[in-house]
This record gives C-alpha cells, structure tokens and sequence, in this order.
C-alpha cells in the first residue's frame, strides 16, 4: 500500500507527528522498533497532566488514541533501510517488506553509550540517571553524585546541587582548571579525584573508588554519549549535526532536514530531549508535513 507519509519510530515524537496526520485523514504507516530511550526508568516527569507516569503507559495510551484513526497502519519492526523514489521514498523494514510514503519523518531516536564501569547499567534509569530535571525531585535532597565523562559532566555537576549536596567523581576523566574549581566551590559541590572502581548498593547507588573508599548517594547522575538510533538519516543524505554529548539530525523551525520530503523530530533531531520536547518536536512536524502534502511548505 501506498501511504502519504511514512513515520519511522513510535514513541513520543513519532506518535506526536502522526496525530494531526491522522486528523487531517491522512494514510500514514507507522513503523516502530519497540524500542524507547526511558525503557529503563519506572516514572517520567514533566511532562503536564502525565507528571510521574510509567512512561510505558503514557506511550501505550498514545499508540492506541492513534490506533483509532482508521487512516493509520502500525508496523512493528525495524526500519532498515530508505531510498527516493518517484514522487516520495522507499522504506525497507526488516522483514517487513517494502513500504512507500510521499513524506517522510524520521522519529528513531537516539541509543545511549554508557560508561563501562561495573554495576553502572544495571542501575541506569533507576539509581544512575541523565537528567535532574526529570529525576532529581524525588531524590529529596539527599546526598547525590556526578560521573565525570567528558567537560559536558561540569555542566551537570553546577546544576545538581539544586536537588541536593552533589560529589562530582573526576573520573580521571575530566581535570577542571582554577575557575571551574572556583566555580564548584561556590556551588557548594566537593570535588572527589581518583578513578571509580564499581558500584554497588541497592537502595540507592554506593560508589566504591579504586583507593577503596565508599560513599553512599541516593543518586548517581552520568552524561553519556548518544548516537542516532537508525542509519536512515545517513543514507538518505541528511545533514548532521554535532553537539556535546553525539551527532543528531539537522533541522530548521519546522524540524524539514537537508533533505527535501524529510522530516526530523524528537532526541534524534535535537541536543538534547525529554518527553515534553518530543511531544512538541512531533506536533511541529506533523502539521509540517501536511502543509508540505498540499504543496503550502
């Protein structure tokens, strides 16, 4: 079958784009890989009227108020690769066959890299976060952490002790020179050196330097790297950006990318994200798009 617009990726942002398509009865082919950044975390936060949702239930709920658009299909699989065709593109997915869209919006998202350090992944989302915004409230001001990855872990490291008494772990990853120092210091954070050996704790996240020390936090907050979660941007051609923490999807105002017939939006289509921003990235896109369908873009 023959679609208008072909979404690749289901959560936030996709579903975001998808919703006014679909009121604009639209054919639109979601294709998802099941696959969201925040699988690991229990409760997502700030996003209005969903503030402490399971992040699950929120995407759950959003497939199916789009499921009833008798316009939508949904394909679970991978996409894996797309090409122009006559008047749109050519989507592969993984045993899935081959689908075409006139439009095309690249929702994928992005895959964190975690430092390798034991105990470290098995927490992450639960007691080892990204983003204070997110999960910083609920630690209630108890004594929390930052693992140094890159110059980007200062940033975190200024930011958190708003939520509570912050010990930045250098790492043997990033050395701050006198005026970050001073910096830290007035921000009240304690400056730990020395190498991290492993994790551990339940409750909370006990870290366990090399020199044998331990120190007990509610909270462990990391800045890991990112990629784009599909190849699709690449081979299509489309611009890259890159920003501090991984490359991510070049777009303007309306999220359209290098590439005309494109779209981009959610955490593969800017710096840095949260469900909010994802949300409004779709929304953007999708009223885009069918701008662009009636030839108005």
């Amino acid at each position: 079958m023959n679609y208008d617009v072909i979404v690749v990726g289901g959560s936030y942002a996709g579903l975001s784009a998808a919703l006014p398509l679909a009121r604009a009865r639209r054919r639109v082919l979601m294709i998802d890989a099941g696959v969201r950044r925040n699988r690991f975390a229990a409760t997502s936060h700030g996003f209005l009227t969903q503030d402490g949702s399971d992040p699950a239930a929120v995407a759950a709920q959003g497939r199916a108020q789009l499921m009833e658009y008798p316009s939508v299909d949904w394909l679970s699989g991978v996409a894996e690769q797309a090409r122009p065709a006559e008047g749109g593109f050519v989507v592969s997915v993984q045993g899935g066959g081959s689908h075409f869209g006139r439009q095309l919006i690249l929702a994928g998202g992005v895959r964190d890299h975690l430092p390798d350090l034991p105990g470290l992944a098995e927490r992450w989302g639960r007691h080892v976060f990204h983003c204070p915004y997110c999960h910083g409230y609920e630690l209630n001001q108890a004594p929390l952490g930052v693992l140094a990855t890159s110059e980007v872990s200062l940033h975190q490291a200024l930011m958190l002790p708003d939520w509570g008494p912050t010990t930045f772990f250098l790492n043997d990853a990033f050395e701050p020179d006198a005026e970050q120092r001073a910096s830290l210091h007035a921000r009240g954070v304690t400056v730990e050196p020395g190498r991290v050996d492993s994790l551990e704790g339940a409750g909370g996240v006990e870290v366990v330097m090399q020199n044998g020390r331990r120190l007990a936090l509610a909270g462990l907050f990391v800045a890991p790297r990112s990629s784009l979660s599909s190849p699709l941007a690449s081979q299509l051609g489309c611009e890259l950006e890159d920003g501090p923490l991984g490359s991510f999807i070049k777009t303007d105002a309306i999220k359209a990318t290098t590439v005309a017939g494109v779209f981009a939006c959610g955490d593969a289509a800017r710096m840095a994200g949260s469900v909010s921003l994802a949300v409004g990235d779709g929304a953007i896109a999708g009223v885009a798009v069918h701008r662009a369908l009636m030839g108005l873009a």
